[in-house]
């Protein structure tokens, strides 16, 4: 069962999962940062200096006792949050269809590329000797 498992592990497909898996949790990170510090600033200054971690819809407030400690939490939809999400997965998907695209078109250009012009044949050559050595 161990030298399975070393083979299964060890197959060129395992690593390059593991790999993929490593660059999409690091990519991800980028997509998120540049989502939440370059791209929404902007768009919430546009929308009247909204903040879009900020909005929620309140359905049960935060309960506070008398000497101001909070007792329980508050109950909230936090749609600001799922809206970076949504932003953050569509520039994971666009970037993913570039580079699958550009891919599939260096894979059609290289199906499209004329193959080498076939020389002659072992037999053809070996008669063309022939003749010239008649000569």
């Amino acid at each position: 069962m161990l030298k399975e498992f070393k083979e299964f592990i060890m197959r060129g497909n395992v690593l390059e999962l593991a790999v993929a898996v490593i660059i999409a949790g690091a990519f991800g990170a980028i997509v998120a940062s540049f989502t939440n510090d370059v791209l929404m600033p902007p768009i919430g200054l546009a929308m009247g200096d909204v903040n879009f971690a900020d909005l929620a819809y309140v359905l049960k407030p935060a309960a506070v006792n008398d000497a101001g400690e909070v007792v329980s939490e508050a109950v909230s939809i936090k749609y600001g949050a799922f809206i970076q999400k949504i932003i953050d997965f569509l520039i994971i998907a666009f970037v993913i269809f570039m580079i699958v695209r550009t891919y599939n078109k260096t894979q059609k250009q290289e199906e499209e590329a004329p193959a080498a012009p076939a020389g002659p044949t072992q037999e053809e050559l070996l008669a063309e000797i022939r003749d010239l050595l008649k000569k």
